[in-house]
């Protein structure tokens, strides 16, 4: 599709962002439906985030963001509607702007994970599950996977700020489902998943060790890319079954077209 002065406009923000995968398929979702607009990659540095914002916002013609590492917590401040989803979270990774102006939030995190999981055959209900990352992701993925069943969630963290956020967010509507771990997974794991960062560099340690996980675990990576982390092949080099990050993304689609009301 060609760009041209009536085309509007979306964003991506994160830091760093070349990694987002979002441009490879929403534009192409874009040019399904014929919507004249383009979603474009913003690097927004953390320490520079609300001035990136203010400027984004300001332009008239910017109909959207998404969010990516490690803006998620930050973005909500920058909404003057949350979604249910975003507000239990308080965690976003997409804003629309309203026709009166202002701005709305939702999360989207969640409900792509457990779709990505659903379409690959992998259950969650009445599962245990062993959560790296208490992050803005990490949040998203836990209150999805407890919606869905999981019988319990051991989250793991090394920012005990984040970790208390969490557990102070999620324990609440999930009373004796949720706590924190700090020693090896858990016998009766069944699914292990990287919420973090680590695996975005080829230089980044492990987040976890895929070796003391029970045999049958099911890794997954939220990491888009590269599409196979050194986690995904650490854990696939022992036998265990994977799942990559794209599948968490490619199940936000739908959603984000209806957010953004796209079919109108």
């Amino acid at each position: 599709m060609a760009i041209s002065g009536r085309t509007r406009l979306y964003a991506v923000l994160g830091d760093p962002v070349a990694q987002a995968q979002a441009p490879t398929l929403f534009n192409p979702l874009l040019d399904r439906l014929a919507v004249d607009a383009v979603l474009v990659p913003v690097h927004a540095p953390a320490d520079r985030l609300d001035d990136v914002v203010r400027g984004l916002k300001a332009t008239a013609n910017l109909d959207g963001l998404l969010v990516t590492v490690p803006h998620k917590l930050a973005m909500c401040a920058h909404a003057d509607e949350l979604s249910a989803t975003a507000a239990l979270l308080g965690s976003t990774n997409a804003l629309r702007r309203e026709p009166d102006g202002g701005w709305r939030a939702d999360n989207f995190d969640g409900a792509g994970f457990i779709g990505g999981l659903a379409a690959q055959g992998h259950q969650v209900s009445g599962r245990v599950v062993a959560l790296s990352g208490a992050g803005g992701a990490g949040l998203a993925v836990a209150a999805a996977l407890l919606a869905a069943g999981a019988a319990r969630i051991d989250v793991t963290e090394p920012d005990t700020r984040r970790l208390r956020a969490l557990l102070t967010r999620l324990a609440p509507r999930w009373p004796g489902q949720v706590a924190s771990a700090s020693g090896p997974p858990a016998p009766d794991t069944a699914i292990a998943v990287n919420a973090t960062p680590l695996g975005l560099r080829t230089e980044d340690p492990l987040p976890f060790d895929p070796a003391l996980l029970p045999p049958t675990a099911l890794v997954a990576d939220i990491i888009m890319h590269p599409a196979e982390t050194r986690l995904l092949r650490t854990a696939a080099s022992l036998g265990l079954p994977t799942h990559p990050g794209i599948h968490m993304l490619t199940h936000q689609l739908p959603l984000y077209q209806t957010f953004f009301r796209l079919t109108d």
